[in-house]
Protein backbone atom coordinates (compact mmCIF):
# COMPACT_ATOMS: atom_id res chain seq x y z
CA UNK A 1 0.00 0.00 0.00
CA UNK A 2 2.86 2.38 0.73
CA UNK A 3 4.15 1.68 -2.80
CA UNK A 4 0.75 2.69 -4.18
CA UNK A 5 0.84 5.92 -2.22
CA UNK A 6 4.32 6.77 -3.46
CA UNK A 7 3.25 6.01 -7.03
CA UNK A 8 0.54 8.66 -6.87
CA UNK A 9 2.54 11.26 -4.99
CA UNK A 10 0.42 10.97 -1.87
CA UNK A 11 2.18 10.98 1.47
CA UNK A 12 0.77 8.05 3.50
CA UNK A 13 1.05 9.95 6.75
CA UNK A 14 -0.96 9.12 9.82
CA UNK A 15 -4.15 10.89 10.82
CA UNK A 16 -3.58 13.40 13.60
CA UNK A 17 -7.02 13.33 15.19
CA UNK A 18 -10.12 15.56 15.25
CA UNK A 19 -10.14 19.19 16.32
CA UNK A 20 -13.16 21.18 17.41
CA UNK A 21 -16.86 20.77 16.71
CA UNK A 22 -17.82 19.57 13.25
CA UNK A 23 -14.35 19.99 11.87
CA UNK A 24 -14.12 16.39 10.74
CA UNK A 25 -10.83 14.62 10.21
CA UNK A 26 -7.78 16.81 10.21
CA UNK A 27 -5.71 16.54 7.05
CA UNK A 28 -3.91 13.18 6.88
CA UNK A 29 -1.10 14.64 4.77
CA UNK A 30 2.14 15.70 6.42
CA UNK A 31 3.67 18.92 5.15
CA UNK A 32 7.25 20.21 5.10
CA UNK A 33 8.22 23.20 7.15
CA UNK A 34 8.01 26.63 5.55
CA UNK A 35 11.06 27.76 3.60
CA UNK A 36 11.37 31.07 5.44
CA UNK A 37 10.20 32.89 8.52
CA UNK A 38 7.34 34.56 6.69
CA UNK A 39 5.71 31.23 5.94
CA UNK A 40 5.79 31.69 2.16
CA UNK A 41 6.90 28.61 0.24
CA UNK A 42 7.40 29.49 -3.43
CA UNK A 43 10.03 27.12 -4.86
CA UNK A 44 8.77 25.47 -8.05
CA UNK A 45 5.33 25.47 -9.74
CA UNK A 46 2.61 24.90 -7.18
CA UNK A 47 -0.92 23.67 -7.84
CA UNK A 48 -4.03 23.86 -5.65
CA UNK A 49 -7.26 21.86 -5.91
CA UNK A 50 -10.34 22.62 -3.83
CA UNK A 51 -13.49 20.50 -3.61
CA UNK A 52 -16.45 22.19 -1.91
CA UNK A 53 -19.00 19.42 -1.52
CA UNK A 54 -22.38 19.07 0.13
CA UNK A 55 -20.74 17.80 3.31
CA UNK A 56 -17.02 18.65 3.18
CA UNK A 57 -14.59 21.37 2.15
CA UNK A 58 -11.25 19.89 1.07
CA UNK A 59 -8.05 21.41 -0.30
CA UNK A 60 -4.79 19.97 -1.60
CA UNK A 61 -1.70 21.99 -2.55
CA UNK A 62 0.97 20.03 -4.44
CA UNK A 63 4.01 20.17 -6.67
CA UNK A 64 4.72 17.82 -9.58
CA UNK A 65 7.36 15.13 -9.35
CA UNK A 66 8.86 13.03 -12.16
CA UNK A 67 5.79 10.82 -12.54
CA UNK A 68 3.26 12.17 -10.05
CA UNK A 69 3.02 14.94 -7.44
CA UNK A 70 3.96 15.69 -3.84
CA UNK A 71 1.40 17.17 -1.45
CA UNK A 72 2.81 20.12 0.50
CA UNK A 73 -0.35 21.31 2.24
CA UNK A 74 -3.93 20.18 2.78
CA UNK A 75 -7.14 21.03 4.58
CA UNK A 76 -10.37 19.16 5.27
CA UNK A 77 -13.41 20.19 7.29
CA UNK A 78 -16.98 18.95 7.53
CA UNK A 79 -19.18 22.00 6.89
CA UNK A 80 -22.51 20.46 5.79
CA UNK A 81 -23.15 23.10 3.18
CA UNK A 82 -26.18 21.16 1.94
CA UNK A 83 -27.80 20.76 5.35
CA UNK A 84 -31.58 21.19 5.01
CA UNK A 85 -31.47 21.77 1.28
CA UNK A 86 -33.78 18.82 0.63
CA UNK A 87 -36.68 20.56 2.35
CA UNK A 88 -35.93 24.23 1.69
CA UNK A 89 -34.23 24.08 -1.70
CA UNK A 90 -31.75 26.68 -0.45
CA UNK A 91 -28.37 26.94 1.25
CA UNK A 92 -28.99 28.12 4.80
CA UNK A 93 -27.24 31.14 6.27
CA UNK A 94 -25.59 29.00 8.97
CA UNK A 95 -24.21 26.61 6.34
CA UNK A 96 -22.95 29.49 4.21
CA UNK A 97 -21.13 31.00 7.20
CA UNK A 98 -19.43 27.67 7.91
CA UNK A 99 -18.40 27.35 4.27
CA UNK A 100 -17.06 30.89 4.05
CA UNK A 101 -14.98 30.37 7.19
CA UNK A 102 -13.45 27.18 5.75
CA UNK A 103 -12.81 28.83 2.37
CA UNK A 104 -10.94 31.69 4.05
CA UNK A 105 -8.57 29.15 5.57
CA UNK A 106 -8.10 27.55 2.14
CA UNK A 107 -7.38 30.92 0.56
CA UNK A 108 -4.71 31.64 3.17
CA UNK A 109 -3.08 28.25 2.65
CA UNK A 110 -2.97 28.75 -1.13
CA UNK A 111 -1.42 32.18 -0.73
CA UNK A 112 1.13 31.05 1.85
CA UNK A 113 2.21 28.18 -0.37
CA UNK A 114 2.49 30.43 -3.42
CA UNK A 115 0.01 28.49 -5.56
CA UNK A 116 0.65 29.37 -9.19
CA UNK A 117 -2.38 27.57 -10.60
CA UNK A 118 -5.62 26.46 -8.96
CA UNK A 119 -8.95 24.85 -9.71
CA UNK A 120 -11.71 25.40 -7.17
CA UNK A 121 -14.96 23.52 -7.69
CA UNK A 122 -18.32 23.33 -5.94
CA UNK A 123 -20.57 20.32 -6.50
CA UNK A 124 -24.13 19.14 -5.84
CA UNK A 125 -25.21 21.56 -3.11
CA UNK A 126 -24.42 24.57 -5.30
CA UNK A 127 -25.79 22.87 -8.42
CA UNK A 128 -29.19 22.23 -6.87
CA UNK A 129 -29.71 25.16 -4.48
CA UNK A 130 -31.89 28.06 -5.59
CA UNK A 131 -29.31 30.44 -4.16
CA UNK A 132 -26.26 28.52 -5.38
CA UNK A 133 -25.08 31.31 -7.67
CA UNK A 134 -25.72 33.90 -4.96
CA UNK A 135 -23.42 31.90 -2.71
CA UNK A 136 -20.72 31.79 -5.40
CA UNK A 137 -20.98 35.58 -5.79
CA UNK A 138 -20.78 36.06 -2.02
CA UNK A 139 -17.65 33.91 -1.80
CA UNK A 140 -16.05 35.98 -4.55
CA UNK A 141 -16.84 39.19 -2.63
CA UNK A 142 -16.07 38.07 0.92
CA UNK A 143 -13.25 35.59 0.36
CA UNK A 144 -11.76 36.72 -2.94
CA UNK A 145 -11.81 33.38 -4.74
CA UNK A 146 -13.82 32.21 -7.76
CA UNK A 147 -15.59 28.88 -7.38
CA UNK A 148 -16.62 26.87 -10.44
CA UNK A 149 -19.85 24.89 -10.19
CA UNK A 150 -18.83 21.58 -11.75
CA UNK A 151 -21.38 19.55 -13.69
CA UNK A 152 -21.98 15.88 -12.91
CA UNK A 153 -19.95 14.58 -15.86
CA UNK A 154 -16.94 16.61 -14.73
CA UNK A 155 -17.32 15.24 -11.20
CA UNK A 156 -17.33 11.65 -12.48
CA UNK A 157 -14.28 12.27 -14.69
CA UNK A 158 -12.29 13.87 -11.87
CA UNK A 159 -13.09 11.03 -9.47
CA UNK A 160 -11.97 8.51 -12.10
CA UNK A 161 -8.76 10.45 -12.80
CA UNK A 162 -7.91 10.65 -9.11
CA UNK A 163 -8.61 6.99 -8.35
CA UNK A 164 -7.36 5.18 -11.46
CA UNK A 165 -3.89 4.54 -9.94
CA UNK A 166 -5.56 2.19 -7.44
CA UNK A 167 -6.98 -0.13 -10.12
CA UNK A 168 -5.58 -3.64 -9.99
CA UNK A 169 -3.46 -3.69 -13.19
CA UNK A 170 -4.45 -7.35 -13.71
CA UNK A 171 -8.19 -6.63 -13.51
CA UNK A 172 -10.40 -6.53 -16.58
CA UNK A 173 -12.09 -3.41 -15.27
CA UNK A 174 -13.46 -1.56 -12.27
CA UNK A 175 -16.79 -0.33 -10.95
CA UNK A 176 -15.83 2.98 -9.36
CA UNK A 177 -18.21 4.76 -7.01
CA UNK A 178 -17.97 8.09 -5.21
CA UNK A 179 -20.60 8.46 -2.46
CA UNK A 180 -21.00 12.17 -1.85
CA UNK A 181 -23.12 14.32 0.41
CA UNK A 182 -25.68 15.35 -2.20
CA UNK A 183 -24.99 13.06 -5.16
CA UNK A 184 -23.14 9.83 -5.89
CA UNK A 185 -21.21 8.96 -9.04
CA UNK A 186 -20.95 5.48 -10.52
CA UNK A 187 -18.35 4.86 -13.26
CA UNK A 188 -17.47 1.74 -15.24
CA UNK A 189 -13.76 1.74 -16.10
CA UNK A 190 -11.84 -0.46 -18.49
CA UNK A 191 -8.20 -1.42 -18.08
CA UNK A 192 -5.93 1.63 -18.39
CA UNK A 193 -3.19 1.73 -21.01
CA UNK A 194 0.34 1.94 -19.54
CA UNK A 195 2.00 5.37 -19.44
CA UNK A 196 5.68 6.27 -19.51
CA UNK A 197 5.27 9.26 -17.21
CA UNK A 198 2.54 10.42 -14.87
CA UNK A 199 -0.46 8.54 -13.46
CA UNK A 200 -2.53 6.29 -15.77
CA UNK A 201 -5.42 7.73 -17.79
CA UNK A 202 -8.92 6.50 -16.87
CA UNK A 203 -10.65 4.40 -19.54
CA UNK A 204 -14.27 5.44 -18.91
CA UNK A 205 -16.83 3.07 -20.47
CA UNK A 206 -19.94 4.53 -18.84
CA UNK A 207 -20.97 6.75 -15.94
CA UNK A 208 -24.01 8.02 -14.09
CA UNK A 209 -24.62 10.58 -11.37
CA UNK A 210 -27.25 9.52 -8.83
CA UNK A 211 -29.08 12.53 -7.32
CA UNK A 212 -28.70 11.45 -3.71
CA UNK A 213 -25.93 11.28 -1.17
CA UNK A 214 -25.45 10.69 2.54
CA UNK A 215 -26.82 14.06 3.64
CA UNK A 216 -29.94 14.02 1.48
CA UNK A 217 -30.70 10.36 2.23
CA UNK A 218 -30.17 10.71 5.98
CA UNK A 219 -32.36 13.80 6.13
CA UNK A 220 -35.19 11.95 4.39
CA UNK A 221 -35.02 8.72 6.38
CA UNK A 222 -33.29 9.77 9.60
CA UNK A 223 -29.74 9.05 10.61
CA UNK A 224 -29.79 8.80 14.40
CA UNK A 225 -31.85 5.63 14.80
CA UNK A 226 -31.73 3.41 11.71
CA UNK A 227 -33.70 0.16 11.91
CA UNK A 228 -33.21 -2.61 9.38
CA UNK A 229 -36.53 -1.62 7.79
CA UNK A 230 -35.36 1.98 7.37
CA UNK A 231 -32.02 0.74 6.03
CA UNK A 232 -33.74 -1.44 3.42
CA UNK A 233 -35.98 1.48 2.43
CA UNK A 234 -32.89 3.62 1.78
CA UNK A 235 -31.33 0.83 -0.29
CA UNK A 236 -34.50 0.48 -2.36
CA UNK A 237 -34.56 4.20 -3.10
CA UNK A 238 -30.98 4.15 -4.38
CA UNK A 239 -31.46 0.85 -6.23
CA UNK A 240 -33.94 2.46 -8.62
CA UNK A 241 -31.15 4.59 -10.08
CA UNK A 242 -28.44 1.93 -9.90
CA UNK A 243 -30.63 -0.62 -11.71
CA UNK A 244 -31.01 1.74 -14.67
CA UNK A 245 -27.24 1.94 -14.97
CA UNK A 246 -26.94 -1.83 -14.73
CA UNK A 247 -29.56 -2.31 -17.45
CA UNK A 248 -27.59 -0.12 -19.86
CA UNK A 249 -24.01 -0.75 -18.82
CA UNK A 250 -23.95 -3.79 -16.52
CA UNK A 251 -22.39 -6.58 -18.56
CA UNK A 252 -20.04 -9.20 -17.17
CA UNK A 253 -18.19 -8.54 -13.94
CA UNK A 254 -15.68 -11.37 -14.43
CA UNK A 255 -12.26 -10.02 -13.46
CA UNK A 256 -13.82 -6.75 -12.24
CA UNK A 257 -13.46 -5.27 -8.76
CA UNK A 258 -15.11 -2.41 -6.91
CA UNK A 259 -13.16 0.77 -6.19
CA UNK A 260 -14.73 3.15 -3.70
CA UNK A 261 -13.89 6.72 -2.76
CA UNK A 262 -15.80 8.56 -0.04
CA UNK A 263 -16.07 9.01 3.68
CA UNK A 264 -18.35 5.98 3.73
CA UNK A 265 -15.80 3.45 2.46
CA UNK A 266 -12.85 4.95 4.32
CA UNK A 267 -14.92 4.79 7.52
CA UNK A 268 -15.85 1.16 6.82
CA UNK A 269 -12.18 0.34 6.27
CA UNK A 270 -11.16 2.11 9.48
CA UNK A 271 -13.80 0.23 11.48
CA UNK A 272 -12.77 -3.09 9.89
CA UNK A 273 -9.11 -2.47 10.73
CA UNK A 274 -10.17 -1.47 14.28
CA UNK A 275 -7.95 1.60 14.13
CA UNK A 276 -7.61 3.51 17.42
CA UNK A 277 -7.66 6.65 15.27
CA UNK A 278 -8.09 7.14 11.53
CA UNK A 279 -4.84 6.52 9.61
CA UNK A 280 -4.79 7.30 5.92
CA UNK A 281 -1.70 5.19 5.26
CA UNK A 282 -3.58 2.11 6.53
CA UNK A 283 -6.81 2.87 4.67
CA UNK A 284 -5.88 4.27 1.25
CA UNK A 285 -5.35 1.35 -1.11
CA UNK A 286 -6.46 -1.39 1.30
CA UNK A 287 -8.45 -4.36 -0.01
CA UNK A 288 -11.60 -5.80 1.55
CA UNK A 289 -13.52 -8.91 0.56
CA UNK A 290 -17.27 -8.88 0.06
CA UNK A 291 -17.68 -10.85 3.30
CA UNK A 292 -15.57 -8.36 5.24
CA UNK A 293 -17.59 -5.40 3.98
CA UNK A 294 -20.85 -7.16 4.89
CA UNK A 295 -19.51 -7.83 8.37
CA UNK A 296 -18.74 -4.16 9.01
CA UNK A 297 -22.14 -3.03 7.69
CA UNK A 298 -23.84 -5.47 10.07
CA UNK A 299 -21.73 -4.15 12.95
CA UNK A 300 -22.73 -0.58 12.15
CA UNK A 301 -26.41 -1.51 11.93
CA UNK A 302 -26.20 -3.11 15.36
CA UNK A 303 -24.62 0.00 16.92
CA UNK A 304 -26.62 2.72 18.61
CA UNK A 305 -26.04 6.32 17.61
CA UNK A 306 -23.99 6.82 20.78
CA UNK A 307 -21.82 3.81 19.95
CA UNK A 308 -21.18 5.17 16.47
CA UNK A 309 -20.18 8.53 17.95
CA UNK A 310 -17.76 6.74 20.29
CA UNK A 311 -16.03 4.89 17.45
CA UNK A 312 -12.77 6.75 16.65
CA UNK A 313 -13.20 6.24 12.89
CA UNK A 314 -16.76 7.62 12.88
CA UNK A 315 -17.19 10.29 15.56
CA UNK A 316 -19.95 12.84 15.99
CA UNK A 317 -19.44 14.36 12.54
CA UNK A 318 -20.30 11.13 10.68
CA UNK A 319 -22.42 9.15 13.14
CA UNK A 320 -25.74 10.30 11.65
CA UNK A 321 -24.58 9.86 8.04
CA UNK A 322 -22.61 6.61 7.92
CA UNK A 323 -25.61 4.27 7.60
CA UNK A 324 -27.06 6.31 4.74
CA UNK A 325 -23.69 5.87 3.04
CA UNK A 326 -23.79 2.15 3.77
CA UNK A 327 -27.23 1.97 2.14
CA UNK A 328 -25.89 3.57 -1.04
CA UNK A 329 -22.93 1.19 -0.98
CA UNK A 330 -25.25 -1.78 -0.42
CA UNK A 331 -27.35 -0.88 -3.46
CA UNK A 332 -24.18 -0.78 -5.56
CA UNK A 333 -22.83 -4.05 -4.13
CA UNK A 334 -26.10 -5.87 -4.81
CA UNK A 335 -26.11 -4.63 -8.39
CA UNK A 336 -22.41 -5.46 -8.90
CA UNK A 337 -21.62 -8.47 -6.66
CA UNK A 338 -17.84 -8.29 -6.95
CA UNK A 339 -15.66 -10.30 -4.60
CA UNK A 340 -13.17 -7.51 -3.91
CA UNK A 341 -13.39 -3.84 -2.95
CA UNK A 342 -10.42 -1.49 -2.94
CA UNK A 343 -10.71 1.58 -0.72
CA UNK A 344 -9.47 4.98 -1.91
CA UNK A 345 -8.81 7.93 0.36
CA UNK A 346 -8.47 10.18 -2.70
CA UNK A 347 -10.76 11.53 -5.41
CA UNK A 348 -11.75 14.86 -6.94
CA UNK A 349 -8.85 16.93 -5.64
CA UNK A 350 -6.26 14.45 -6.86
CA UNK A 351 -8.08 14.30 -10.21
CA UNK A 352 -7.92 18.09 -10.54
CA UNK A 353 -4.21 18.15 -9.74
CA UNK A 354 -3.46 15.45 -12.31
CA UNK A 355 -5.53 17.21 -14.99
CA UNK A 356 -3.85 20.57 -14.45
CA UNK A 357 -0.37 19.07 -14.50
CA UNK A 358 -1.13 17.11 -17.67
CA UNK A 359 -2.45 20.26 -19.36
CA UNK A 360 0.79 22.03 -18.45
CA UNK A 361 2.86 19.17 -19.86
CA UNK A 362 4.79 18.49 -16.68
CA UNK A 363 5.14 14.76 -17.51
CA UNK A 364 6.09 15.05 -21.19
Amino acid sequence: MDDEARATGLDPAAERGPVGHRRGRRSPYRHPRSDNAGGLDVSGPTYAALDLGTNNCRLLVARPTRDSFRVIDAFSRIIRLGEGIGSSGRLSEAAIVRAVEALRICRTKMRNRGATRARLIATEACRSAENGQEFIDRVRTEVGIDLEIADRETEALLAATGCTPLMDPQAEGVILFDIGGGSSELVRLGRSAPTSFGPPHPEIRAWVSIPMGVVTLAERHGGLTVTREVFEAMIAEVAVFVSRFVAEHGGSIDGVHLLGTSGTVTTIAGVYLELPRYERRRVDGCWMTDTQVSGVVERLLAMSYEQRVANPCIGSERADLVLAGCAILEAIRRAFPCERLRVADRGLREGMLVQMMREDGVWR
